[in-house]
């Protein structure tokens, strides 16, 4: 513990350093970490339904303009399509297979105790890093990561009257058929007490999928996350900072206020143009869509479809919860040009996965398919050679660490598994990776890989330990078949090409790098 004429002596350093870093050019304040401070924003289930990646109906100005100053990949894959196994990876630099986490459950430093984060990387390197909501998975913080504790809102899941009847009532029930809903920690680690192993409870306490408050945008958690962001890149803006700032829309329920629903017509809305399994699809590769069947206006497993007039409705309500979102990030980095920190400042944005709008009959991610591994990746750095472009090089969610490392010229750990895309920020036509790896777990010990080439996916769906063929396959051809809807695997003409592919797959992702 300092003394007070230590505290006194520190706090007029402090104020030294302040006075005098003001009257040098902008970039040296950040010289005790690296060339540039990080805002790095996370956003949960958002694919790229976004103005920038194309969609014709979605309002995302403020996502727009940020990818007019920075790059966007189009063609970014997550490691795995659901939420703490995406975000250990990309946080850890390391692929699910080496970080043990293909669930909800473990933490990563269970099986990775020494490993260092994104976060905690910048942190080692004389960065101020703080985290703000979601940024690893609920429950499953990483407080090596951060210098000061980690802040979550502690907003509503529902504010209309309806809304938290409903849920009310689900309680009501549950409790009365003795259900346990509640999450329980299982394991904690010994040195700093932060669960390592959670039970999740199979039953989930929730309402509606969605409602549209009347009410300010500070009313719900993604707008307590904005302005605590504000509030504290005014606290951090005369130091080099990693600010790490997450939003859990549009993750279900779709609650956004009502303003954000206004912006559009349902009847702009189309359904999925594929509402249908891929034919000759294997079914391990199905997901039921149990996630979004939990909510209380969603017929449960079995008991009828989400038919066309409820998928209009859920498909608006994630537009509306996507612009609710897109408000929320203007505000951030409009404060960041306020302050002067805009050109001394990477701004990376991406959502953990992609989602499933009813695609292949199919709500929410939980699979290999296109649709729930691709997902929007953007990164504006101060004086990057090409502004407002767009790649088609393929990018993995692992390469985003080394590629922030790189951008702010700090040494990156040698153990990570990607690959810097600052070669393609500077040349976005130029040669890269050959392929972008993601898996998904099934039960009885049967996993998912699967590869996306510039022209196929391909999948493998493997039993764990077992020395015998796939339990499934899967090939498909965008080139042909864009909406991925026939699996052309078992056609005999492609034998050739399916040997060539499951020898692309098995060398992995070391044999695919640039």
């Amino acid at each position: 513990m300092l003394t007070r004429r230590e505290f006194i002596k520190n706090g007029l350093m402090a104020g030294a350093y302040a006075g005098i870093a003001g009257m040098i050019p902008q970039f040296a304040q950040a010289a005790d970490g690296g060339k540039y401070n990080v805002l790095f924003i996370a956003v949960d289930d958002m694919r790229t339904t976004l103005g920038c990646y194309g969609a014709p109906v979605v309002k995302t100005p403020n996502i727009d303009k940020l990818a007019a100053s920075g790059t966007v990949f189009n063609r970014a894959y997550c490691q795995q399509a659901l939420c703490s196994p995406s975000r250990s990876s990309l946080l850890t630099g390391k692929r699910p297979d080496t970080t043990g986490i293909y669930n909800l459950t473990y933490h990563f430093r269970k099986f990775l105790p020494d490993t260092v984060t994104l976060p905690q990387c910048f942190k080692q390197n004389g960065y101020h890093t703080q985290g703000l909501s979601k940024i690893f998975h609920g429950g499953l913080d990483d407080p090596e990561s951060w210098s000061v504790p980690h802040w979550s809102p502690r907003g509503p899941m529902y504010l209309t009257p309806e809304g938290i009847a409903a849920r009310e009532k689900l309680r009501e029930k549950l409790i009365a058929e003795g259900k346990d809903f509640q999450e329980h920690i299982l394991e904690t680690d010994p040195k700093t007490g932060m669960p390592t192993k959670i039970d999740r409870a199979d039953v989930k306490l929730r309402g509606p999928a969605w409602e549209a408050p009347d009410c300010p945008d500070n009313a719900l958690g993604d707008g307590m996350t904005a302005d605590k962001a504000v509030e504290c890149l005014h606290e951090i803006k005369d130091k080099p900072f990693f600010l790490a700032v997450g939003f859990n829309k549009p993750h279900l329920p779709f609650v956004a206020p009502k303003k954000y629903y206004d912006l559009y017509n349902p009847k702009d809305f189309k359904l999925a143009p594929n509402p249908f399994p891929p034919k000759d699809m294997p079914e391990v590769a199905f997901y039921n869509s149990a996630e979004i069947r939990s909510y209380t206006d969603i017929p449960d497993l079995g008991e009828g479809e989400i038919d066309d007039n409820k998928a209009r409705e859920l498909i608006h309500a994630y537009c509306a919860c996507i612009s609710y979102v897109d408000a929320q990030i203007g505000k951030i980095v409009d404060e960041l040009e306020k302050l002067g920190l805009r050109d001394k400042t990477i701004i990376c944005l991406w959502g953990d996965h992609g989602w499933q709008l009813g695609e292949h009959d199919i709500w929410c991610k939980h699979t290999n398919f296109e649709e729930a591994t691709h997902a929007p990746l953007i990164i504006s750095a101060p004086g990057q050679k090409n502004r407002g472009v767009k790649t088609d090089a393929l990018a993995e969610f692992v390469d985003i660490y080394p590629t922030l490392c790189d951008l702010a010229g700090i040494p990156a750990p040698k153990d990570l598994e990607g690959t810097s895309l600052k070669p393609v920020m500077d040349n976005p036509k130029r040669a890269w990776k050959k392929a972008a790896f993601s898996q998904y777990p099934r039960p009885n010990d049967v996993m998912g890989y699967s590869m996306r080439t510039d022209r196929y996916r391909y999948t493998e769906w493997i039993k764990k330990g077992a020395n015998e063929p796939p339990v499934g396959i899967e090939l498909y051809d965008y080139k042909t078949d864009p909406q991925g809807n026939v699996n052309i695997a078992g056609l005999p003409e492609n034998k050739d090409l399916v040997a060539k592919l499951a020898k692309q797959l098995k060398d992995g992702w070391k044999a695919a790098k640039p």
